[in-house]
C-alpha cells in the first residue's frame, strides 16, 4: 500500500472520528452524519438479529468445559479495558489457576490474503492460533500479535497469551497445550460462539455511551439495553464522584449486576529501550513532550499535566497507529526547537517504537494500573467475590 494512499485513509478515518464525536462543522459533516446514521440503523438490525438467533438456540455457542471469564464493553476503544483483563488474570493466576488469556488481536498483522485463499482452495488444514506467550516466553512482536496482546503477554508471566479471531479454537488450544482451567476472553462481549461463564463490562464515566448511536454515527457495537447481559459492571476512570443518572440507567436495564467502581492511576514512567524507571514526581516542573496514538488521548496528556509537566507541545495519531520514521523526525525536531527535557507517550504506543530507535531525547512511557474505588476493598477482593460466587475456585 502506498504510503499516498495510506494517509488518504488515515485522513478518512480522522475526519469520521470528528463527525462521530461531533467535532466536525459544516453541510459536509452534517449529510456525512446523516449517511452514518443510516448505516447505523443497518448495522442495529445485523447485530440484534445475531443476538436473537443465539439466544433462540438456532446458532449455538461451544462449551470449553472450564471458567470463561469474558471481559468487554459496548463501546469501542477508550474504556481501559487492558489494564483490568492484566490485573484479573494476574490475580486469577495467583490463586492458582491455571489462565490464558484469548485475544483477537484487533490490528495484529495476519497472514495474507493469497495464502488463505490458496488454503480453503486446498482443503489445507487449519493454521494453529498464535501464541503470542507460552507463559516463559514472549513469542511475537507487536506487529504480528497486535499492541494489547504482545503487551499482555510481557507484563504477565506465567499467563499464556493466545491470537486468533476464532477464540473457541485458540481456547481449545490453551486447554489442550498449556493444560489451562481458566480463559479470560480480551474483548469478549460481543463474541458469542463462545458463551462466558462471567460477564465483566467496561463502561468508562467520561463517556458512558457516546451519542447513543451504533456504529458507524456513534460509539456502540450494541445498544444500551444489553447492559442486562453482564454480571459485573466496572464503572472506569472514575474521579471518585457519583454519577447518579449514569448508575440509575444501568439498574434500569441491569438491576441485579454487581456496580465496581474503579479508576486508572499512573504508577511510574519507565525508559524506552532502557528498562530505567523513575518515580512520578520526575515529571514535576520539567519541559515535556508528548505523542500517542490511542483511543481517548485526552485523558492521557492531562494524566501529564496533573502529574506537574509543562506540556510544550503534544501530537496525536490515529488508534493503533504505527508510527513511520518520518514522523519520528518531525517529534524529535519539534522537541529540540521546544528544548523539552523528556517525551512521554503510553505504554501500549511504546511496544510499537522500532528497536534501536536513536532518541536525542528521551523518551518515557507511563506505566498505569487499577484501583478499586467502591464496589470491593481491593482487585483481590473483587476477584474472589467473583471466583466464589460462581464456584470455580
Amino acid at each position: 500500500m502506498s504510503s499516498r494512499f495510506q494517509r488518504l485513509l488515515n485522513a478518512v478515518e480522522q475526519y469520521t472520528i470528528d463527525v462521530i464525536f461531533d467535532r466536525a462543522e459544516g453541510a459536509g459533516a452534517t449529510l456525512y452524519a446523516g449517511f452514518l446514521l443510516c448505516l447505523s440503523f443497518v448495522f442495529s438490525g445485523v447485530v440484534q438479529a445475531r443476538w436473537w438467533l443465539y439466544r433462540k438456540r438456532i446458532l449455538h455457542d461451544q462449551p470449553l468445559g472450564c471458567l470463561v471469564v469474558v471481559v468487554g464493553n459496548l463501546t469501542v476503544g477508550g474504556t481501559g479495558k487492558t489494564p483490568v483483563v492484566e490485573r484479573f488474570a494476574g490475580a486469577l493466576r495467583d490463586r492458582g489457576r491455571k489462565v490464558a488469556i484469548l485475544s483477537r488481536g484487533y490490528r495484529s498483522k495476519s497472514p495474507p490474503f493469497w495464502r488463505r485463499w490458496v488454503g480453503a482452495l486446498t482443503h489445507a488444514a487449519e493454521a494453529p492460533p498464535r501464541v503470542v506467550s507460552d507463559g516463559e516466553r514472549v513469542l511475537l512482536d507487536s506487529e504480528v500479535a497486535g499492541d494489547e496482546p504482545f503487551m499482555l503477554a510481557k507484563n504477565l508471566p506465567g499467563v499464556p497469551v493466545i491470537v486468533d479471531k476464532n477464540r473457541v479454537k485458540a481456547g481449545r488450544h490453551a486447554i489442550r497445550k498449556f493444560g489451562c482451567d481458566t480463559l479470560v476472553l480480551d474483548d469478549g462481549f460481543q463474541y458469542l460462539p463462545l458463551k462466558g461463564s462471567l460477564n465483566l463490562l467496561l463502561v468508562d464515566k467520561t463517556n458512558p455511551f457516546g451519542n447513543t448511536c451504533l456504529l458507524p454515527r456513534g460509539i456502540l457495537r450494541e445498544p444500551v439495553k444489553h447492559l442486562r447481559r453482564a454480571d459485573y459492571i466496572f464503572l472506569t476512570k472514575s474521579d471518585g464522584r457519583r454519577d447518579a443518572d449514569l448508575e440509575e440507567l444501568i439498574r434500569e436495564h441491569n438491576p441485579g449486576a454487581d456496580l465496581i467502581e474503579c479508576a486508572h492511576r499512573p504508577k511510574f514512567l519507565r525508559r524506552v529501550g532502557g528498562g530505567e524507571s523513575l518515580p512520578l514526581e520526575f515529571l514535576k516542573g520539567r519541559r515535556v513532550g508528548a505523542f500517542s496514538g490511542i483511543a481517548v488521548p485526552e485523558s492521557f496528556e492531562k494524566f501529564l499535566r496533573d502529574l506537574g509537566g509543562r506540556m510544550e507541545f503534544s501530537r496525536r495519531f490515529l488508534d493503533h497507529y504505527r508510527f513511520t520514521s518520518a514522523d519520528f523526525v518531525s517529534i524529535f525536531t519539534e522537541a529540540i526547537e521546544r528544548k523539552v527535557e523528556c517525551i512521554v507517550t503510553t505504554e501500549k504506543d511504546a511496544v510499537r517504537l522500532p528497536e534501536g530507535l536513536p532518541c536525542p531525547v528521551p523518551i518515557y512511557y507511563l506505566r498505569l494500573e487499577i484501583e478499586i474505588l467502591r464496589g470491593a476493598a481491593d482487585f483481590a477482593e473483587a476477584v474472589d467475590r467473583l471466583c466464589f460466587a460462581h464456584g470455580k475456585r
